[in-house]
């Protein structure tokens, strides 16, 4: 099973505080939008995602078709492919979006209670 891009969501209280401090870890501004109250920040190949008031808790992301860079990965198993799989193996599925094809997303959590997000934006 191909996941795609790795990151970790972390919830912040203070978007431009936490920039702050990643910056002084050598992190970069990568995407996403302060107006927005998110931001994607990198170092090498590794991922940070800061999200102000969108969710409580961390979590772990993937991103199927994306590369470190969010560069398109051909082929790529597709969300729902995943999300298929992981049914059939008895993993319970949660927050459930998108159509047929293109972007959706779901969350699980695994048997410690740590959330995943499969976020797939193509």
């Amino acid at each position: 099973m191909q996941l795609g891009a790795f990151s970790v969501s972390l919830a912040v209280k203070d978007l431009a505080a936490s920039k702050a401090f990643y910056e002084s870890l050598g992190f970069q501004s990568f995407g996403g939008a302060e107006e927005h109250n998110y931001l994607i920040m990198k170092n090498g190949e590794t991922l940070i995602g800061l999200f102000q008031g969108m969710f409580e808790g961390q979590m772990l992301t993937f991103n199927p078709g994306w590369d470190q860079s969010a560069g398109e990965v051909n082929p790529f198993d597709d969300v729902r492919e995943i999300k298929a799989r992981l049914q059939e193996a008895g993993v319970e599925i949660s927050q459930e979006q998108g159509g047929e094809s293109g972007p959706a997303s779901f969350v699980i959590a695994d048997p410690d209670g740590n959330v995943i997000l499969v976020d797939q934006h193509r």
